[in-house]
Formats: structure tokens, sequence, C-alpha cells
């Protein structure tokens, strides 16, 4: 990674830590980032289980069994943060139940993160049926690598004196070590297939990308002045564990 990269690096990793501490401290905007980390924790599994099962298909039984545990560890943290959403009376709004609307607008588009992220990729390219091993495992350490510092970011801004904040900090906590842990898998599996020279090159190249995903994201919420699509609503009741925190 260039010096340029580097500084714009740490500018728009620092602008998101803001932006998301802020967030995740305020009990109005929590549920709405617990939503979508809820939403997107969740929404990975099936991929996850998909590449699993094409790994093990292709006689990698050992990045399959990785990618088998990834997905269960992912739909954990869903259930973790659906949990604290029940805490506090919310939960993620169900869009397919939602009446359809007689928008002209055109169809939704990849957000702004993922559009640049994976600049150059059509939607197609990157089904677990035909994605380049490659650019999965560097683009996801990238991604899972980041995610478990700002885990451990956020969860140390709530305040220990509410037990929903403080049970949430654990839960989070424990969602950044495995992020830790799935980067490290990635980063061996990617080591597996290529010389440690090669696996440089294209982490750099995918960090180039998460930097400019960044930006795209940042430049975004500025747009729109911090104001973000709700993903909430009052919640019923539920049967969730409220030991979905431990470890």
């Amino acid at each position: 990674m260039n010096f340029l990269t580097h500084i714009l690096h740490l500018a728009g990793s620092g602008a998101f830590a803001y932006y998301s501490a802020a967030q995740i401290r305020d009990s109005k905007t929590r549920p709405n980032i617990l939503a979508g980390f809820q939403l997107a924790e969740s929404g990975s599994v099936p991929f996850l289980s998909a590449l699993s099962d094409r790994a093990s298909a292709e006689g990698d039984t050992w990045l399959a069994k990785k990618l088998a545990k990834h997905a269960s560890d992912e739909t954990r943290h869903g259930q973790i943060f659906a949990h604290a959403l029940q805490q506090m009376n919310k939960q993620v709004i169900d869009f397919k139940r939602q009446p359809p609307t007689t928008s002209t607008k055109k169809p939704q588009q990849r957000s702004p993160f993922f559009a640049a992220f994976f600049e150059g990729y059509t939607q197609e390219q990157l089904k677990p049926a035909v994605i380049d091993w490659d650019v999965f495992m560097a683009s996801t350490y990238i991604l899972e690598l980041d995610a478990s510092k700002d885990f451990a970011r956020m969860a140390k801004v709530l305040p220990d004196q509410e037990s929903t904040a403080r049970n949430l900090k654990l839960g989070m906590l424990c969602i950044a070590q495995d992020e830790t842990g799935h980067a490290a898998y990635l980063y061996e599996a990617m080591m597996r297939r290529m010389s440690a020279t090669e696996v440089q090159n294209l982490v750099d190249m995918w960090r180039t990308r998460k930097v400019n995903a960044l930006l795209a994201m940042v430049g975004g919420i500025l747009q729109r002045n911090g104001e973000t699509r709700s993903l909430v609503q009052d919640g019923a009741p539920s049967e969730i564990d409220s030991e979905l925190v431990a470890t």
C-alpha cells in the first residue's frame, strides 16, 4: 500500500469510526445501525454456505470446514443483534411484506460502498458458484479484518450503566474475536494458494478498493446529511435466548 493510500485509509477509517461510534452510542440511532448489522451478518450465511459446498465439491475439505464455521458464526452474530433489538422492543422490518409502491424510480442499485469495492465486477461474477476464489478470499479478508476492529471500537463506547448496552458490548466483543479468526483463516487460505509476495500484492489491491469504497460511503452519508433509511419497527416479545451474548 503506497503512502497516499495509507493516508486515505486513515482518513476514511477515522471518519467511519466517528460516525459509527456516534450512531451506536446514541440510544435513538442505535436500533437502526444494529438492524443493518443483523441484515449484513445474517445475509451472508447463504453465500458462505454455498461456498462451503463448492469447496467440498472441489475437494478442499479444509476450506469447506472453515467456510461452514464462518457461516455458523455469522448466524450467531445475526442472532446477537436481533436479541439486542428485541431488548429495545425493536425488530428488523420485513421488507418482503411491505406493500408495493407505485414509484417510477429505477430499481435500487448497489450501495455506494459495494459499488466502489467491487467496481468492474458484475453481480453474476460475484455469485458463490462462479466467484474467483482469490477475489473472495482477499476482499473478504479485508472486510473481516476491518470489521474486527470496528466492532471492538464500537463496543467500547457503549455505556456500562445500562444492562442492555452492557450485554450488547459483550456480544460485540465476541463478534470482534470471531471476525479476527475469519480474517486469519482467509489469509491462511491465500497463503496455501500463492506466494507471500502474491498474497501481499492481492491484499494491497483490495485494501485500495476498500479505501475508495469507504470514501464513497462517507461521501454518501455527507450528501444525505447523516440521514439513513429506517430498517427497524416496533417489535413483539420473542423467545430469543437471553444468553446469546455469552461465549
